[in-house]
């Protein structure tokens, strides 16, 4: 057996107590972070809480050699941890898929997501969102300001009235930079209003499943002026606004009157 869990979206407590079981179940736990991680929690913090050894891999050791994670699986029950919710990312589904080609029996238990959190902070309705999107540093995609995909989806969503989901960059050990790299709402806000609007009102989440997680709107160019601490940060471009929305938008996330 394979067992997908997703870890939540803060630290060593955020799994849901069917993950917890399964952790404790597991005759060997792998992780990844390359995707997204714990800002709350290390893989020592993990391993202390889940009374566990966690065997971390790297992108290659998921995408290109994942046979030790289903070797494990298929003489035993082995469990595989990201953050969030675990089916998330494609990579997952491959693995998934893998394990399904050699008779590997896999099951999935869900958790909080950066997506499902981001309507539940800002009070932006969850099916009013259209197509996310993913801003990446501009040194990471080879080019100056913000790749035209991602102004097109933005307004894409917009012209039908939907809200956009911006994931901002992740990068994990990267030859580019000195240990992790994560894009800040900030920064994100910044691009976006030099390259696109910034006038166009954007909200802020940030560090969502933590105690102190930040919801701000403003317009993007004041956004990009503000700090919002540590990471992990997302950022919301809001198209149409129900009443109740931009009610929520003032009284959750201060957003100033003249921008709704």
């Amino acid at each position: 057996m394979l067992t997908f869990v997703g870890l939540g979206l803060y630290d060593e407590r955020s799994v849901t107590v069917e993950g917890r079981d399964a952790i404790a179940a597991a005759d060997r736990a792998f992780a990844e972070f390359y995707t997204s991680r714990l800002v709350g929690a290390g893989v020592d913090d993990l391993e202390d809480y889940h009374d566990t050894t966690i065997e971390v891999r790297d992108r290659a050791g998921v995408e290109q050699n994942p046979e030790p994670i289903l070797d494990a699986a298929e003489d035993g029950d082995a469990v595989f941890l990201t953050a969030g919710d675990t089916m998330i990312s494609t990579t997952h589904v491959d693995l998934r898929l893998r394990a399904a080609d050699r008779g590997i029996e896999t099951r999935v238990v869900h958790a909080p997501t950066a997506e499902s959190a981001a309507s539940s902070l800002t009070g932006l309705q969850n099916y009013r969102f259209g197509k996310a999107t993913t801003l990446p540093f501009e040194w990471a995609h080879g080019a100056d300001g913000v790749p035209a995909s991602v102004v097109e989806t933005v307004e894409a969503n917009r012209e039908r009235g939907l809200h956009t989901l911006v994931y901002l960059d992740i990068k994990v050990d990267h030859p580019s930079v000195d240990g992790d790299a994560y894009m800040t709402a900030s920064e994100a806000a910044g691009l976006l209003a030099e390259h696109w609007d910034p006038d166009a009102l954007g909200v802020v989440v940030a560090r969502a499943g933590a105690p102190d997680a930040t919801v701000r709107a403003d317009r993007l160019g004041a956004l990009a002026e503000s700090d919002f601490g540590d990471p992990l940060h997302l950022l919301v471009v809001p198209g149409d606004l129900h009443h109740v929305e931009a009610d929520a938008l003032a009284g959750l996330a201060g957003a100033p009157e003249d921008a709704l």
